[in-house]
Formats: structure tokens, C-alpha cells, sequence
């Protein structure tokens, strides 16, 4: 271990922030300012600072990257899907870090066409994005999004799929995301597009109708968000038949549609948004199949007719139920589906389009796994598509056939390398969090591991925010950690949806802390079962999983060996006093308002950039991407400099920036491996076990 190179140390300019009668004095607040010369110096150093302290390790990065890359079927495609006349399909060349995507007309042996190549769109960029992409119902037209900045603020192109040919139709600040399902939409009559900009914190929040041909500045605005706690989305119905809005704040939801074969009429609204009320809708043949949370905390199913949809006609299909969360609903011509979870696991209940008759389950044959729609446009269909793994079963995909509930794999991941999931075990185990909650805990480890003997290192993930569920999903990546001799664990800590809503409830706004001690439960609880050693004990997390892991170091420093922070949001009660900032106002109700008195002092209490103090700490390494719209660069900036201000000891602290990407890091396959190549011989030189099992 090499810890002999100055670190970097970033200029004081103090700066007091008063709140509620009290002073913080932040020393890195001018980090803030990209522009600032000292900012890229800061910047610079750290990189710098990372390569040679990480230079000795350049060996083990590569073997990762060839192990990680050996495991990838580099040249493959995606199930072919039926989408009106065509079948769509995506591929992967070797060599190539973007996919192309194709279609083959009328059956998936007609010669292909490609429709889009996103290798070529990248050409010369060091980022790329492609979202949002939609075929005319005709299918001669395909609009897309793309974002070469990371900055997830997209351009809208057409390209003319007869011709090959791009319309002068480009619009720019448009909204789409690969974290969500929403995006641009044709209306039936194949000329007409509706699309969704943002605002300056890069909120979307106005919805556009576009006609081919017209100029975008001519655009007819259909409908304006103007309460800044709301995000606004597109989409259209399975069946067809409307373009819905989607209006979407942390405890509010509500939904607004109008006639596909009507671009021009009227947005009319399903219910009014009611603080408190949230509700999802799903259209089928005149009917909305709603899931809300009236009277219902876990959730339920209710149906309406569309001439009258609003809430004082909504009647129940499928009751409220203590054990069993209802997630979401979707409609196929002769069944309804619905996505639930239960004992922390997902399932999809199918039955006929009343929702009651012939019901069933889609049957799953692990302890923990995870499970998710894969695609599923066509709405006269027996399929339900989805796509299957656990954390050491490869990623299937699955046609369940709605009639019969028969499976049948259409495609099981292939491991080129070489892959035996009967070498690894998978358990599903719970610790006790201080209040006497049960937490899940999904683990994975090779069969022949000494696994009770508390000599193992251990890599522990959490997010534990938002509601969103970390569902055991496989990654091939993780095998360069277990195959070295490595738990890995995923913990179900509250602040998710795992459990019902009542686990996210428990850990969110005054109730957040449950996160980080339940995440601090479930690291104690492993070690002491021999799990893990104390001393080999590392965790990760990204985002508000950041937050998650930055927390828990500066609450009980001396549990971990090391910690990974992907992108973490660390600065909490400066961030959320700061409405400028991309994300604030719509997520007072997941944090709180520091205007609030309680809810500053509460944040305080565990904003990790507040919290550090002259003790020792862990190794860490900690990330950003420099366009990082959601969790801004200077935010894990602070952090370490503020950290090698304080710490104690001489344990290595190291920056990792990538200069080109936002949120989600690297956009192509290959550089997205190296950055996880860094992660883990970070994790593997600090934890003193470099060598392959």
C-alpha cells in the first residue's frame, strides 16, 4: 500500500452560513464555481493524485477489465419484440461500446434494417445517450433523444426510416431519462409529436405538440407545470388509444390524457392532484385500472370508466392488504396484470379484464431474486415478457404466457468466460436494527468458502431512498469479487419500498436516520455470524446510496474498512437550502425544508459533509461525473477536502472525475468496465487481498 504522495489540499475561503440561529463555517464553499480556476486545479491535483496513488494497482485494473470483459457476450443481441408489423431487436458488435438498434419486418428471420447505430452517433464524442426512442405507428418515422453532455438535457431528432434521411425537425432541451419510462410520443396520425422541456433547475415541466415539417418554434404548448414540487411526463397508453400525462411529486401524483387520433383536443384530467393522494393509471378499452393510495397505505386497485374517471367513481377491484404492496398495473387486451411485492419480493399477478377472474401468480423458483417487464408494447398478446436473474443466476428473459402461465426462456445470458452457478451459494438472512425491525439482507458467496469462520472480506450495498427497491439482480462484474473470496451483500434497509410502504415511510424525512442504522445493523450482524471480517469489511452505495455510505462512515467510522461513494449526495442541508439547485424543491418531502426549524436540525444531525470530525476513517474512494445534473461535482469535492482536513490517521482517500459523463458515469460498455475496475482494485489493495481464488 502506497500512501507516501502529498495529498492534495484544497484553499480555505471560509464562508458562515447562518440557519436557525446557527453558524456553519464552510471552508469549500467556493467549490461551487466550475469556472473558478482554483476548481479545476482542485480538480486536476485530485486526478492526479488518484493515478499515482492507484499506479501500482495498474496491473490488477487490467486483469479486472479482462475478467469483466470475458464475461460480456460482446457480439450479441436482444430478443427480437413485435411492435405492430415489425419485430425490434437490439445488438452489440465486438469492439463496439454502443448497441445498434434494428427491426426485421413482418418476421425475425426478414433481412434486417438498421434503424439507428448509436456507434456512429458517438463518433468523436466522449459521451452519448440515447433515449426516448419512439417509431411512428406506421412505422416510417423514428424519433429519438440524445444527450452527448451527460447533463441529461437531450435533443430531439427524426430521422425518416424510408430514406435514411434526418428531418430539419431538431429540438433542443428536451426532456428524457434513462431512469425513467417516459418520453417523446406520436399521436396515430404518424405527423404528430409530443415532447416535454425543462425548465433552468432542469425540471421537465412543459409538454409540446409538434407537427413534421412545421418550425419548433411554432410548437402549440399543451400544458405548463407550474408548481415547482411536480415533474412532468409523457406517454402513451399500450392499446393506443391517448397520450397521458404524468404529474409526479415525492408524496402527490396525478394523471391527464387526450385522444391519440386527436392531437389537438382536449387534455382532460383523470382526478385532481389531492396532497397525499397518489395514483397511477393504465387505459383498457374505455376503462382506466387505476392503483392508488386512498384508504389504502400499501396501496390498491380500483377501476373507472374514462367518460368519468375521477375518484368519487372509482371502484374497487382489488382490496387493500397488509402484507402485500401493489406496485403498478398494466393492461393487455384479454388480462390485466399487476406488479406487486411481498415479503420484499416482486410478483405479477395476472387475471381477466374485470381483475378478479382467473387469477394467478407468476411462480419464481429462488429465495431472492429479481424480476422486472421487458418491454411488452404489443397490447394483443398472451405475453408478459420479463426479464429474470438473482445474484448468481445470469439474466433471462421470460415469455409467460398469460393463458397458461407456462414459461418458456427465450434467452439465458452466456457467460463466455465460463460460469457455474452451482459453485455459489445465495441466502436471504435478516438482522435486527436497534428498534428491533427485521432487515433482509440478500448475500451471495462462492459454496466452498469458509463462510462462518469471520475471516472473509465483504463488500455490503445499499440505497435505502425514494421508495426504490434494490431487487438481487445478477451482475457478472460482481464474480471478480466473489471468485477472490468475497461476500457480497445487498441490504434491504428502510427508505425503499421493500417491505410496504410503511418501510418507506420509516426512512425518510424524520425518520431517515433508520437508513444508516439499519445499514449499520445489517455490517454488524455479518460480522458476527462470521459472515465477514471486521477488518475486510467494505461498503458502497450511489446517489442518495452515497448519502447512505457517507452517513454511516461518519457515524461509526471505525466499523468499516473501506467505502466506495458513486456520485454521493453529501451536502445535504446546504443542497436543500439551495432552490437553484436541479432537484431541491421536489424533494422537500423526502428530506425536509430547511426553512423548517426541526428539519434542519434533523438533517444536520447526519448531513456526512456536517458530520465529519478528527477521528480516524476508512479508505475511500469517492466519485463524480463533472455534468452530474442530480448530484453536483462539488458536492463529493467538499467532502474530501474536508476529510483530509480532519482525518486522523493515514488510511487513503482518493477522487475519482470523469470529465465527460453526468449521473450515471461512462455511457459506453467498455469504459463503464474500467471505471468498476477502479472500484475494485480500490477495494482490493486496501482490503490486502489481491490474489484470484
Amino acid at each position: 500500500m502506497h500512501n507516501k504522495k502529498p495529498f492534495p489540499v484544497a484553499p480555505k475561503r471560509p464562508r458562515e452560513l447562518i440557519q436557525h440561529g446557527v453558524t456553519r463555517v464552510d471552508n469549500y464553499y467556493w467549490m461551487r464555481d466550475k469556472d473558478d480556476p482554483e476548481t479545476v486545479k482542485y480538480l486536476r491535483a485530485e486526478s492526479d493524485y488518484l493515478e499515482e496513488m492507484m499506479q501500482h494497482t495498474q496491473p490488477l485494473q487490467a486483469a479486472l477489465f479482462a475478467e469483466m470483459k470475458g464475461r460480456i457476450q460482446e457480439t450479441d443481441s436482444t430478443v427480437p419484440e413485435k411492435r405492430g408489423g415489425y419485430f425490434y431487436y437490439e445488438r452489440h458488435e465486438q469492439g463496439k461500446q454502443y448497441p445498434i438498434f434494428c427491426r426485421k419486418k413482418g418476421t425475425p428471420e426478414s433481412p434486417e434494417e438498421i434503424i439507428l447505430d448509436q456507434n456512429e452517433l458517438a463518433e468523436g464524442k466522449p459521451f452519448c445517450n440515447v433515449s426516448g426512442m419512439a417509431v411512428s405507428p406506421d412505422g416510417t418515422m423514428l424519433a429519438y433523444v440524445a444527450d452527448f453532455g451527460g447533463r441529461e438535457v437531450y435533443t430531439l431528432y427524426v430521422k425518416d426510416l424510408t430514406s435514411g434521411k434526418y428531418l430539419p425537425d431538431m429540438i433542443e432541451n428536451v426532456s428524457a431519462s434513462a431512469y425513467d419510462r417516459y418520453g417523446v410520443e406520436w399521436a396515430n396520425d404518424n405527423k404528430t409529436l409530443f415532447y416535454i422541456t425543462l425548465d433552468e433547475t432542469l425540471r421537465p415541466y412543459k409538454l409540446f405538440r409538434h407537427t413534421l415539417g412545421a418550425d419548433p418554434k411554432d410548437d402549440v404548448l399543451i400544458f405548463h407545470e407550474t408548481d415547482t414540487a411536480y415533474y412532468l411526463f409523457c406517454s402513451k397508453t399500450r392499446d393506443d388509444a391517448l397520450i397521458t400525462t404524468y404529474h409526479y411529486s415525492t408524496t402527490t401524483r396525478e394523471v391527464r390524457f387526450l385522444d391519440a387520433n386527436d392531437p389537438a383536443g382536449e387534455l382532460r384530467i383523470l382526478q385532481p392532484r389531492i396532497p397525499g393522494l397518489e395514483y397511477s393509471a393504465a387505459h383498457h378499452k374505455g376503462k382506466f385500472f387505476i392503483v392508488h393510495n386512498d384508504g389504502a397505505k400499501n396501496f390498491k386497485l380500483s377501476a373507472a370508466p374514462a367518460a368519468a374517471p375521477g375518484r368519487e367513481h372509482w371502484q374497487e377491484v382489488i382490496p387493500h392488504r397488509e402484507d402485500v404492496l401493489v406496485d403498478h398495473v398494466d393492461t393487455f387486451e384479454d388480462y390485466i396484470v399487476v406488479h406487486e411485492r411481498k415479503g420484499g419480493l416482486k410478483q405479477f399477478r395476472i387475471s381477466g379484464t374485470d381483475g378478479v377472474s382467473s387469477v394467478r401468480y407468476v411462480p419464481f423458483p429462488e429465495p431472492a431474486y429479481s424480476v422486472h417487464p421487458e418491454g411488452n408494447h404489443e397490447f394483443k398478446t398472451n405475453i408478459l415478457r420479463l426479464k429474470y436473474s438473482s445474484l448468481i443466476t445470469p439474466n433471462s428473459v421470460i415469455d409467460v404466457h398469460m393463458d397458461t402461465s407456462e414459461w418458456e426462456v427465450k434467452k439465458e445470458d452466456v457467460i463466455p468466460s465460463g460460469y457455474d452457478k452451482s459453485n455459489y451459494a445465495l441466502e436471504r438472512i435478516y438482522a435486527a436494527a436497534p428498534d428491533g425491525t427485521k432487515v433482509p439482507v440478500s448475500i451471495a458467496y462462492r459454496r466452498d468458502l469458509q463462510k462462518r469462520d469471520g475471516t472473509n472480506p465483504a463488500l455490503m450495498y445499499g440505497y435505502g431512498a425514494y421508495g426504490a427497491t434494490i431487487d438481487p439482480y445478477f451482475d457478472s462484474n460482481r464474480f471478480s469479487l466473489i471468485d477472490r473470496g468475497f461476500v457480497y451483500a445487498i441490504a434491504h434497509i428502510r427508505g425503499g419500498y421493500d417491505m410496504g410502504r410503511d418501510w418507506y415511510e420509516q426512512g425518510r424525512m424524520e425518520h431517515k436516520r433508520n437508513s444508516f442504522t439499519d445499514f449499520i445493523a445489517c455490517a454488524e450482524h455479518l460480522i458476527r455470524e462470521g459472515y465477514a471480517a471486521r477488518d475486510k469489511f467494505a461498503i458502497q452505495g450511489a446517489s442518495a446510496g452515497g448519502l447512505l455510505v457517507g452517513a454511516c462512515m461518519t457515524m461509526r467510522p471505525d466499523l468499516f474498512k473501506a467505502v466506495i461513494a458513486k456520485v454521493p449526495f453529501m451536502d445535504v442541508v446546504t443542497t436543500m437550502s439551495d432552490p437553484t439547485v436541479p432537484l431541491t424543491l421536489q424533494e422537500y418531502d423526502q428530506w425536509g425544508n430547511p426553512e423548517n426549524k426541526e428539519a434542519f436540525e434533523y438533517m444536520l444531525s447526519y448531513s456526512p459533509y456536517d458530520n465529519i470530525r478528527a477521528t480516524d476513517y476508512p479508505n475511500l474512494l469517492i466519485t463524480t461525473g463533472l455534468n452530474d445534473p442530480r448530484v453536483a461535482f462539488w458536492e463529493p469535492a467538499k467532502f474530501a477536502a474536508k476529510l483530509r482536513e480532519m482525518k486522523t490517521d493515514d488510511n487513503l482517500v482518493i477522487f475519482y472525475v470523469n470529465y465527460n459523463s453526468g449521473h450515471a458515469g461512462a455511457s459506453g460498455r467498455y469504459d463503464y468496465l474500467k471505471e468498476i475496475a477502479l472500484d475494485y482494485a480500490f477495494l482490493l489493495d486496501r482490503l490486502g487481498n489481491a490474489n484470484p481464488a
